[in-house]
């Protein structure tokens, strides 16, 4: 077994990738040595990954919708949610922000964190 410490550049992250997938194909018990080292190395993997290939938060907007087609929802059933349908279409093509109202609502509704509907949409034009 390698020691195994912070990964700091490209190349100790692709060696780590690539024994992880030497490890994951050994399907070793986590209580091993083995199962150890694979659980370590996610760790500094995701640590890595974290720092330098950041994910940034979805679109408000496009969280909204991709949500409402996972649960089969149209935008109607939104609207009580939103207050009217006028404000519901303002809201949904980017006339208008949400609400602090209208987020706490869609984050129940949608079973969506409030994180990702707090941030600032990118509206459009009238």
């Amino acid at each position: 077994m390698k020691y195994w410490t912070v990964i700091e550049n490209k190349k100790e992250y692709e060696t780590a990738l690539g024994r992880i997938s030497l490890l994951m194909d050994a399907n070793p018990r986590t209580e091993t040595g083995t199962g150890k080292e694979l659980k370590l190395l996610l760790y500094l993997v995701e640590k890595y990954e974290d720092e330098h290939y950041p994910i940034g938060l979805p679109d408000p907007i496009e969280a909204i919708k991709i949500r409402m087609d996972d649960l089969g929802l149209e935008a109607r059933d939104l609207v009580a949610a939103i207050g009217d349908k006028g404000t519901l279409s303002k809201v949904l093509n980017r006339r208008i922000p949400l609400s602090l109202r209208m987020i706490r609502n869609l984050s129940e509704l949608l079973q969506l964190p409030a994180d990702i509907l707090i941030q600032e949409g990118k509206l459009v034009a009238a």
